[in-house]
């Protein structure tokens, strides 16, 4: 695979990038990470990811023996050392090994990683001409109370469960839903819907992913009502318009709900929010308020 990671303070190529099957990271799902992207040489809101990685480790108590400064400029280099133009580039900050025979998670040496890989679509541009296919599955998202989806983490075997009912449906994706029967999120997306002229995305059981907020910005600055709210999966299937947020693709409109078309429309056509959002996202990537360009050297 094409591109370049930072482990134990070397930069090596992604097949050598490893770490021990001892780490918690990779015994308890002990970790977070985050993931930003480059297109086109530039990142995309670096500097809002790296605070949220920071956010998520202070809340975990775990150190990554780098300031904000040493991240980014891990994240960088390893772009720059990849060449790639297009990258789907994550930090990750693990447990690491405990002291012999300990439980202690205080006697753990916590472990700094990155990579820079091709950039990494959760639907790709030919899916996402024609939407996507969602399933609102009946598997619980992990409740907040028991794993804050505010810290980005490894927690995913309700994701997988909920894909496997949406492949065994012939749909693409899932959403999960919380005990109340709310919508929640999906596997590496948030979710918007515009419901009864209005927009609305899950307020709690979610991860407040960055290009969220970019959607939600980029809404109220056209005069557009956004509310951050319950979203009952009844709502979602009746919306006008159905589209999901994603590092992984931004902007990407839902063609049907459940195997029903959203809007009455066929595949292919989304309604004129989801339109107007999509190409207002992209439309950032060329605004240097959002952007850091990378020095390929």
């Amino acid at each position: 695979m094409p591109g370049c990671a930072f482990v134990d303070g070397q930069y090596v190529a992604p097949e050598d990038a490893k770490i021990s099957i001892f780490d918690w990271g990779f015994l308890h799902s002990d970790a977070t990470y985050d993931v930003a992207h480059v297109w086109q040489g530039k990142f995309f809101r670096l500097s809002d990811h790296i605070d949220r990685f920071f956010a998520s480790m202070d809340r975990l108590r775990l150190d990554p023996g780098k300031t904000r400064d040493e991240v980014r400029a891990v994240m960088h280099e390893c772009v720059r050392r990849s060449g790639l133009r297009e990258a789907y580039v994550e930090v990750l900050c693990t447990r690491g090994l405990p002291a012999p025979g300990s439980r202690d998670p205080r006697s753990c040496t916590n472990r700094f990683m990155a990579f820079a890989i091709p950039f990494v679509w959760i639907a790709d541009p030919a899916r996402q001409a024609r939407g996507i296919d969602l399933f609102i599955s009946e598997v619980q998202r992990i409740a907040p109370a028991s794993v804050d989806p505010r810290v980005k983490n490894y927690h995913w075997l309700d994701m997988v469960g909920a894909l496997f009912q949406a492949y065994d449906r012939g749909a693409e994706t899932a959403v999960l839903v919380d005990a109340a029967g709310h919508v929640t999120e999906g596997p590496g997306f948030n979710v918007f819907a515009w419901v009864d002229d209005e927009l609305i995305t899950p307020a709690s059981g979610v991860l407040e992913g960055i290009s969220r907020r970019t959607v939600i910005e980029l809404a109220r600055a056209r005069g557009l009502p956004v509310r951050e709210a319950p979203l009952p999966a009844a709502d979602l299937r009746r919306a006008d318009e159905v589209f999901l947020s994603s590092t992984g693709g931004g902007v990407i409109g839902i063609s049907r709900v459940d195997g029903v078309p959203v809007g009455g429309r066929p595949a292919g056509e989304f309604g004129p929010v989801t339109k107007q959002l999509q190409a207002a996202y992209w439309g950032l990537h060329e605004d240097p308020r959002y952007v850091e360009t990378v020095e390929y050297g």
